[in-house]
């Protein structure tokens, strides 16, 4: 029998009535609320009620009663009954248990009635960002077409050019057999197969298995019976909202083809089928590009719309597999473990002056003037706020003034990281020795003859192969740096190196965190049988990347930097003990991490908020939010903004040095509207310049103030943020991304309860809770979680 279920003939009912034993409350004025509950004997037999009391974690709950019965040892319950009130009072919005416990004996037993409460409380903004229509899993009677397709057309190249391609790209299909394979579950020895030189074509198969993964995901978004809109700014763009594709669940990329047929009233299909490509994503719309369509279009139409990936990327990845056993590339992917080399060191003249003082950075540029780790690659290990590309910049120009015969590349995975690139370089670079014509984020390449006039060229890891494409003669880049080599996969790693590099006398410097965001893979089975970034691999398995016996690493191979110079001392702290051995020493300028904010508990410039929300969807949106979250998150930020607006000779932080992160796209977009909606409070101009977004948004980026809302408070989602890479609990990389862009300020809020389940997060809360910056939910909680016997399954 259910422990909330009737017995012996004693009802237990309640205003609000309690479904399956549970009385659900909504409270949404000052966090207070009355519920009753009736106590009745139905029955014949004589009942007595003993006690009752409420288990409440939050102290929220308190129970009132006209009979006295808290003060007697019993009361014969009659058929009249008694009533029981259960007040709440809560301080913040969230989501509130208790559970109520009735215990009654009879002449000859006792016996027990439950009832749970559950109460959510909502402030007026919580009301304003609450769904608005109940979430539905997206679903359309798609049909795949027949019909003859219209072609489209790519989206064109910038260039400006159609350089001669010398180095043709192969197409490299899925063999059929292959497939059939597949599709059976088999994976093969091949697949579990140890990745070494002679193995090396096991990526072919690896980055086949990933094709087939990203072709059964794109198919999610096939969509039937859907509307498009005319962009608006004048280009000539069709866009659809496509839901999901915010957070990749899976990603949809620029140059992925779609298939439209158009619809009539009764969802018939019609004759043609027209191709299109998309130009960009923007959130959950995706602008497509459609040459033929457009005449016939209009806003009322219904399509029926089929994605496809684009295979471009993944035919330059390929190549690059190919091109690497080509040109023997051996002694630079599986580097030999000789004794280190004797040369002698270069003083330095420094370009940037910051360089002084901090002697790992300076060292690592010194070793990478002298080739000292060659043919090996020589690895720049750049925890957060360490300096990493100020130090490639400084070794880049080193180079080419010491070495007067040098060509130099420079490649990262993302336009972003080559844009902080190129605005480095360029400030001690004139143009003519300078390559980096960025143009709606693609380099403008030239000819091949005026291309290989310029000293420096820095591009992208995907465009880099239109170097190869071109002829670029092997080794004619005397030096190949790749920044932030730790975000992207080994396959997409190689592509500046194979074809362009001389494996015998040029230098690869690959700079990075392997403890921070990794690169993004859709196939578990990719991941499991060794698709990784080239970074990663090397460090683990190889002993010249490893600490010696001494716990120190070899120079000759690999500098770590040590110095922060970005966070608060009481911020790095933990990320700093978990990741990076205790070695990180905080060197910020203390005038950039002094925040004399009067709402610091024992002036720790870190809090932990606790907070219990709940995880809510709306409409056809697959991503979540957690309003109670949402608005503490504004206290705080109201807070902090009366405060620098009403204090006087404090350092001045504006707006645009405020950052928020959160780990799905649906609460971010919450986020944003909350902001918009308490302008009005908050009265201080410059409000739409608070960053807010993604981890990965914030990947490379800093903010004197950071407020992170970690949303998730239902453990049965966690299979899901894993499959999507999304979320925080169980995810080392990303937590160790959001906590270390703060400078002076991090506000973290979440659900404690939840949190500490994972070992990382338990740790950082404790870490709180012992520095007094603990506060909200679970505040008074007398010890953590038993992790033994808590952990997510």
């Amino acid at each position: 029998m259910q422990k909330w279920a009737d017995k012996h003939g004693v009802t237990v009912t309640s205003d609000p009535e309690a479904k399956e034993g549970t009385i659900a409350l909504t409270v949404y004025k000052h966090g207070q609320k009355v519920a009753r509950l009736y106590v009745k004997n139905t029955g014949a037999e004589t009942v007595y009620i003993t006690q009752y009391n409420i288990v409440d974690q939050d102290h929220c709950f308190t129970l009132k009663d006209d009979h006295g019965i808290k003060q007697k040892k019993r009361v014969l319950l009659g058929p009249g009954g008694c009533e029981i009130q259960v007040h709440f009072r809560a301080g913040q919005a969230g989501v509130y248990q208790g559970e109520l416990k009735f215990h009654f004996t009879t002449l000859s037993e006792t016996f027990t009635i439950v009832r749970n409460l559950e109460v959510n409380y909502q402030t007026s903004l919580g009301k304003a960002l609450a769904p608005k229509s109940p979430y539905r899993r997206y679903s359309t009677a798609f049909k795949a077409t027949r019909n003859e397709i219209v072609r489209g057309k790519p989206p064109a190249r910038k260039s400006g050019t159609q350089p001669k391609t010398e180095v043709p790209l192969g197409h490299y299909l899925l063999p059929s057999q292959e497939l059939q394979y597949f599709l059976c579950g088999w994976n093969g020895r091949v697949l579990r197969g140890v990745l070494n030189w002679k193995r090396y074509s096991k990526f072919h198969l690896l980055l086949h298995v990933e094709e087939l993964q990203m072709r059964k995901d794109i198919k999610k978004y096939n969509m039937a019976d859907v509307s498009m809109v005319k962009d608006k700014n004048g280009s000539n763009h069709l866009i659809l909202q496509v839901p999901g594709v915010s957070e990749n669940r899976p990603s949809v990329l620029p140059g992925d083809s779609v298939l439209v047929t158009p619809q009539d009233q009764s969802g018939y299909l019609a004759d043609s089928t027209y191709e299109g490509y998309v130009h960009h994503v923007d959130r959950d719309h995706v602008y497509l590009d459609f040459k033929n369509l457009l005449v016939h279009f209009t806003e009322d139409m219904k399509f029926s719309v089929e994605f496809n990936i684009n295979r471009l990327t993944l035919r330059i990845q390929h190549r690059a597999v190919d091109l690497a056993s080509a040109c023997k590339l051996k002694k630079v992917l599986f580097p030999d473990t000789a004794n280190s080399p004797s040369e002698k060191l270069q003083e330095l003249r420094l370009f940037n002056e910051h360089l002084k003082g901090n002697e790992e950075q300076c060292k690592a540029v010194q070793h990478i003037v002298a080739g000292s780790s060659k043919p090996a690659p020589y690895l720049v290990f750049g925890p957060p706020g360490t300096g990493k590309t100020v130090t490639v910049v400084e070794a880049v120009k080193q180079v080419q003034r010491s070495q007067a015969s040098c060509h130099i590349l420079v490649c990262a995975p993302t336009n972003a990281a080559v844009d902080l690139l190129c605005e480095s370089i360029a400030r001690y670079s004139s143009r003519d020795e300078f390559l980096c014509n960025m143009k709606q984020g693609e380099l403008v390449v030239p000819y091949k003859e005026e291309l290989m006039k310029y000293k420096i060229v820095v591009t992208t890891l995907i465009t880099a192969s239109r170097l190869v494409t071109l002829g670029i003669p092997e080794g004619h880049y005397t030096h190949i740096f790749v920044d932030e080599a730790g975000h992207a996969k080994e396959t997409e790693c190689i592509i500046p190196l194979a074809g362009l590099l001389d494996p015998k006398t040029g230098q690869v410097v690959l700079v990075g965190d392997p403890k921070q965001l990794g690169p993004i893979i859709s196939s578990s089975l990719v991941k499991k049988y060794g698709m990784g970034s080239l970074l990663d691999r090397l460090m683990k398995d190889f002993e010249i990347y490893k600490k010696n016996e001494h716990f120190k690493y070899n120079n000759h191979f690999i500098t770590k930097l040590r110095k922060n110079y970005r966070s608060h001392p009481d911020i790095l702290k933990i990320p700093n003990e978990l990741f990076y051995d205790g070695e990180l020493e905080p060197c910020a300028d203390k005038e950039t991490i002094s925040f004399d904010w009067e709402g610091l508990p024992n002036k720790v410039p870190l809090i932990f908020h606790g907070v219990v929300g709940c995880d809510e969807r709306e409409e056809t949106s697959p991503s979540y939010f957690n309003t109670a979250e949402v608005d503490m998150l504004m206290k705080y930020l109201k807070d902090i903004l009366d405060y620098l607006k009403n204090k006087r000779g404090v350092t001045a932080i504006k707006p645009q040095q405020i950052g928020i992160i959160a780990p799905y796209r649906k609460q971010v977009q919450k986020i944003r509207y909350a902001i918009g909606l308490e302008k009005k409070d908050i009265k201080m101009e410059g409000l739409e310049n608070i960053k807010v977004g993604s981890v990965e948004d914030f990947q490379g980026e800093e903010s004197e103030v950071i407020l992170v809302s970690t949303v998730r408070s239902d453990a049965k989602y966690i299979k899901e943020d894993q499959k999507f890479n999304l979320g925080f609990v169980y995810n080392e990389k990303r937590f160790n991304v959001a906590i270390t862009r703060a400078q002076a300020l991090l506000i973290v809020v979440g659900n404690p309860r939840f949190l500490r389940r994972d070992k990382v997060w338990n740790k950082f809360i404790e870490y709180c809770r012992e520095n007094g910056s603990y506060s909200g939910i679970g505040a008074q909680d007398d010890e953590g979680l038993n992790l033994d016997h808590h952990l997510i399954k």
